[in-house]
């Protein structure tokens, strides 16, 4: 029965994040405006937001123009109501555990909207954030987890500015050749970003959820998840060599968070 209630829960939170996904990119209110079909404009009927149960019953498409409904709006319902029944399943229902729940919903509309849009919004990652510190069990693991995400914050700002500036430097001393007596002093070397501030965000969402062991072996998991996409991506154009970096960050944290036991058990066992 508890995890039915949080299979429900979980979609119902999934509709909603379709909205936030598909509005905030646009800068428009996720409060204000009623649902509506984005091809035709038609304000939608109560009975045409039922999570899961509506998309099947339309069969996929507008009851006014008949326009295809994207397999996205279920298949985010879908992933939230399982993210929510795997965490009730594993820590039970308690107010931490859908804050928990909340913080990691932020991070899957962050990775759809990183994957479709290449931006990663502020105002989720605040929130990421906020949830992830607040879902303790305790006031003092709310100072912990604070701690964890200022300390994954700075050391991903550190790092940030170090690579960037050995990549914008490495740029500058390539360029040098070509220098002469007239351009000697007008330096048009651009400023290479490394790492963008949403990573730095995501970094800290990753340390409150986590904790500093933790974390780390979910950044390591994020980069051999992402490692197979780059390197088929190795013979295309630059652009299309721009791999959205937030979804293995969001995955690998779900992951590890989920076999955080058996992980730390081996950390704890071999070092």
């Amino acid at each position: 029965m508890e995890l039915s209630f949080a299979f429900i829960v979980g979609i119902i939170f999934g509709s909603f994040l379709n909205v936030v996904i598909l509005r905030i990119p646009k800068e428009e209110s996720v409060v204000f405006g009623g649902s509506h079909c984005t091809s035709c404009g038609t304000a939608l009927k109560p009975w045409h937001n039922i999570p899961l149960l509506s998309w099947l019953f339309l069969r996929g498409k507008c009851s006014y123009c008949k326009t295809s409904i994207s397999i996205q709006y279920p298949l985010i319902e879908l992933l939230s109501g399982a993210l929510f029944l795997t965490l009730a399943d594993k820590f039970g229902i308690s107010l931490p555990v859908f804050f928990i729940g909340l913080s990691f919903l932020m991070l899957l509309a962050l990775s759809i909207i990183d994957f479709k849009y290449k931006m990663v919004p502020d105002s989720l990652n605040l929130l990421a954030i906020l949830f992830a510190v607040i879902g303790a069990w305790s006031i003092s693991g709310v100072v912990t987890n604070l701690q964890n995400a200022l300390l994954f914050a700075g050391g991903f700002t550190l790092l940030r500015f170090a690579l960037s500036y050995y990549l914008t430097s490495s740029i500058y001393r390539a360029g040098l050749p070509t220098k002469t007596s007239w351009n000697k002093y007008y330096d048009r070397t651009p400023f290479i970003e490394a790492m963008g501030e949403g990573d730095i965000m995501v970094a800290a969402t990753m340390g409150a959820l986590l904790g500093a062991k933790l974390a780390f072996v979910a950044i390591f998991l994020s980069a051999l998840l992402a490692l197979p996409i780059m390197l088929a991506l190795l013979n295309r154009s630059a652009e299309e060599q721009r791999v959205p970096f937030v979804p293995f960050l969001a995955l690998a944290t779900f992951i590890v968070y989920i076999y955080d036991s058996p992980i730390l058990a081996y950390i704890e066992a071999n070092y």
